[in-house]
């Protein structure tokens, strides 16, 4: 089974550190909820693990199925089975979510390196009979109207709809290791919901997820099996779900009390 293992992960973004030795295993078949406040490093994690080139890792290691993911390119990690729900999706004027879609699933059934000729890419592009078959379920599952796939990707949607897209690229995509970075953002009632849905509909023992999120309401429909407290670039802590309604209640200074207790 794939897993994501992090190690003493250090990461700067125009030359100012960020990560400061992180420490993290997900393990295929477990949900991972990351918590922690603004600037503590939880979407630079998600960032540096797919590859954003902003992001340098200046120590630690990132492994994903025993492969060493930081010498991969970013094409080479989705096809690996990485895939990353963005907070703030970008519009793309112009490119119907269908095509988006089946152009993104084709570029990653291609084969690069050893499978092919020296810059060559073999293409194994889903059938469209399959395809339509496939994005018909999905766009059931996700309660998502005929109409939203003639639309162009994320062109004057309302934030609902562009997690709902991010939810539907990640079920067609079908990933071993889903990263959702603030996948809650935005979202009323409804739309968390439903969103919340596809995500433990994704739940499966070869699928990874981790999920980055500010509150714990999203956690109130999406079970996880660990959540961890990221503060200053560091894991802090680590508990299960009753670790997030903590820090709902008290909010993160008590964490922060009980780091610094004693180092002053």
């Amino acid at each position: 089974m794939p897993d994501l293992v992090v190690r003493d992960l250090h990461v700067e973004v125009e030359g100012k550190p960020i990560l400061k030795g992180i420490d993290l295993t997900v393990k295929s078949g477990e949900v991972h909820a990351i918590m922690g406040p603004n600037g503590s490093g939880k979407s630079t994690l998600a960032f540096t693990v797919m590859g954003h080139p902003r992001y340098r890792v200046t120590g630690g290691a990132v492994t994903f199925d025993g492969k060493d993911v930081l010498a991969m390119p970013v094409d080479e990690r989705a096809r690996a089975g990485l895939f990353l729900a963005f907070q703030y999706p970008a519009a793309i004027p112009g490119v119907s979510v269908a095509n988006f879609l089946r152009t993104s699933i084709n570029a990653r059934r291609a084969e690069r390196g050893a499978t092919a000729a020296a810059g060559e890419v073999k293409r194994h592009d889903m059938p469209i009979p399959q395809f339509r078959k496939l994005l018909a379920e999905k766009m059931k599952l996700l309660e998502i109207d005929d109409s939203f796939i003639t639309r162009s990707v994320n062109d004057g949607f309302s934030g609902g709809e562009k997690k709902r897209l991010e939810t539907l690229q990640m079920h067609m995509f079908s990933p071993t290791l889903a990263i959702l970075d603030e996948t809650d953002s935005g979202l009323d009632i409804d739309a968390l919901q439903v969103v919340s849905r596809g995500i433990e509909a994704l739940r499966a023992p070869d699928v990874g997820i981790l999920l980055i999120t500010h509150y714990e309401r999203m956690l109130r429909y999406v079970t996880p099996d660990f959540v961890h407290v990221l503060i200053d670039g560091r894991v802090v802590r680590t508990g299960g779900r009753e670790l997030a309604a903590e820090l709902e209640a008290k909010g993160y200074d008590f964490v922060r009390e009980e780091l610094y207790a004693g180092k002053t």
